[in-house]
C-alpha cells in the first residue's frame, strides 16, 4: 500500500490557530471539537475534551477523506478491514463513479439505492490519497438566503 495509511472520513476545524477533531452537527451551525488534551474552555467528556461551537466561530471547517482507485474505477476508503478469523485484512470501499453495472462487475454489492461497497485487498487500491475539502462556514441555509 502506499504511504498514506487510510483514515475513513472526519472533518477538522481550525479553532484558536489549532486543528481540532471535529463533528458536524446537531445543528445546522453547530460543531463539536475534541481533543485529547485539556484545552482552555473544552469539557471533560469519556476520556477527551469537547467544546462546542458555531461554525461562524472557526478559521477553517475541512472535510478529510481517503480516496483511490479500484478496477480504474475511483472508490472512497471507508475502513481498514484487520481481517480477524484468519482472513487476511483489506480496505472497505465505497464505488464513486457513476455507473452500477460496473460497480457490480467490479465485485462491489448494493448497500443502499445507488450505493455500492466492497472488502479488497489492500493492493488492489491504487492511488490512495487523503483529500482535504474545504467546508463552508456559513450553514447551509445562511448559505441559500446568501445566494438569493
Amino acid at each position: 500500500m502506499s504511504e498514506n495509511e487510510p483514515v475513513g472520513l472526519g472533518f477538522v476545524a481550525r479553532y484558536r490557530d489549532r486543528e481540532y477533531a471535529a463533528a458536524v452537527g446537531p445543528g445546522s451551525d453547530d460543531v463539536v471539537l475534541f481533543s485529547e488534551t485539556p484545552q482552555e474552555g473544552f469539557t471533560a467528556a469519556g476520556g477527551y475534551w469537547r467544546l462546542r461551537v458555531s461554525r461562524s466561530e472557526l478559521e477553517q471547517l475541512t472535510l478529510l477523506r481517503t480516496v483511490g482507485a479500484f478496477g480504474g474505477e475511483p472508490c472512497l476508503v471507508l475502513d481498514e478491514d484487520d481481517g480477524g478469523d484468519g482472513r487476511e485484512g483489506g480496505l472497505h470501499i465505497a464505488y464513486t463513479g457513476h455507473n452500477g453495472l460496473k460497480a457490480e462487475a467490479l465485485g462491489y454489492w448494493l448497500v443502499d439505492h445507488g450505493a455500492y461497497e466492497v472488502v479488497v485487498p489492500r493492493d488492489e487500491v491504487h492511488a490512495i490519497r487523503v483529500e482535504r475539502v474545504p467546508v463552508p462556514l456559513a450553514p447551509a441555509d445562511d448559505q441559500e438566503s446568501e445566494d438569493r
